[in-house]
């Protein structure tokens, strides 16, 4: 995170949506402070080249308007594609169902790294469900929960452990695996890494 003096800043956004006044504060203060803006893949606003000595100050203006800055043993927000009614294909509302994930575990006080999760609005898989630790697609007649999915050097696909299920089995499944993961990890693991224990919750289907 740091480089020398200056470190960056990493602003929440659920759903990937920018709320006018933190855009409009954040330009402000990236001209005043000559920082850059950068919109990561996980859909969040971060704040480069922040003087490590006036991280506080640039922080007050941004927490007056509620955001959150990412940190250490908060619940990962869900990555997600556009979704219905903005996108012909959607089978549902990403956003809200992204709303409904967190405010599930909105009183969890510390989640351990470091899986991820993705929502897509149909199987086409824009967000990229089946390479994410819990990724999550809608169909026609239900919800389908692809498991232990991952990128980077060795990219992996996710497991299908459920199919055309209802928003609450959902929600109780991603419930029994956040809390397996949190019995299986000291500090942070992937899912993939937890497919092959005898005590895995869910099984391919």
């Amino acid at each position: 995170m740091t480089n020398k003096t200056t470190v960056h800043l990493t602003i929440m956004l659920p759903a990937g949506r920018l709320p006018l006044d933190v855009m409009k504060t954040a330009q402000a203060l990236a001209e005043q402070y000559k920082l850059e803006i950068f919109f990561t893949t996980a859909q969040n606003l971060r704040l480069l080249n922040v003087p490590e000595n006036l991280v506080e100050e640039i922080k007050a203006p941004l927490l007056a308007l509620g955001v959150t800055f990412k940190a250490p043993g908060g619940f990962p927000l869900p990555r997600i594609c556009v979704g219905a009614p903005h996108c012909p294909g959607g089978n549902g509302a990403t956003d809200k169902l992204s709303a409904k994930i967190l405010d599930k575990f909105s009183k969890r006080e510390k989640t351990k790294a470091k899986f991820k999760i993705a929502i897509s609005a149909c199987s086409t898989g824009c967000s990229n469900p089946r390479t994410t630790d819990i990724g999550i697609v809608m169909g026609p007649k239900g919800l389908t929960l692809y498991l232990g999915g991952k990128g980077g050097v060795s990219p992996q696909t996710g497991i299908r452990v459920l199919k055309d299920v209802s928003e609450e089995t959902l929600l109780n499944a991603i419930e029994t695996l956040v809390e397996f993961h949190d019995k299986k990890t000291e500090k942070k693991q992937r899912i993939a890494k937890l497919l092959d224990d005898p005590e895995f919750p869910f099984a391919q289907i």
